[in-house]
């Protein structure tokens, strides 16, 4: 099938098809013309590109782990290496939580203090390059 088709069939569209074939994720040989021939296992493997993407897999961590990918939704086969990289970048999730958890709750202290701080006259803001503002 053209790259046209595969995009209708899987909703995904050309531009992210030829990235992930330069990402190594996709494989298409090309015709007599020059165009991409997709087999029909290229459907299932675009829909298990883009689960494990959802997954906040990098097409990095995908390409990896794509040999051991069954099915659309994939499973995955628990081969030791596997594991390892699935575990490093759930680290690295968890690790990016944190740090987000810990910004939210700095700026939800800030929200808090401004808000206590409502009833307090302040003069107008005035930058730094502007003429102050006449009362």
């Amino acid at each position: 099938m053209l790259i046209g088709e595969l995009s209708r069939r899987t909703g995904v569209n050309t531009h992210q098809l030829r990235y992930y074939e330069a990402q190594g994720l996709l494989e298409a040989d090309r015709g007599a013309n020059g165009y991409r021939e997709y087999d029909e296992s290229a459907v299932l493997r675009v829909k298990q590109i883009r689960h494990l993407l959802g997954a906040g897999l990098s097409s990095e961590d995908i390409a990896y782990l794509l040999p051991c990918a069954v099915g659309e939704a994939p499973e995955l086969l628990g081969c030791p290496e596997l594991l390892a990289a699935m575990r490093s970048r759930l680290r690295r999730l968890d690790d990016q939580m944190d740090r987000l958890a810990r910004s939210r709750d700095a700026l939800a202290d800030y929200i808090d203090a401004a808000e206590r701080m409502a009833g307090e006259s302040y003069p107008p803001f005035e930058a730094p390059d502007q003429e102050p503002v006449p009362a």
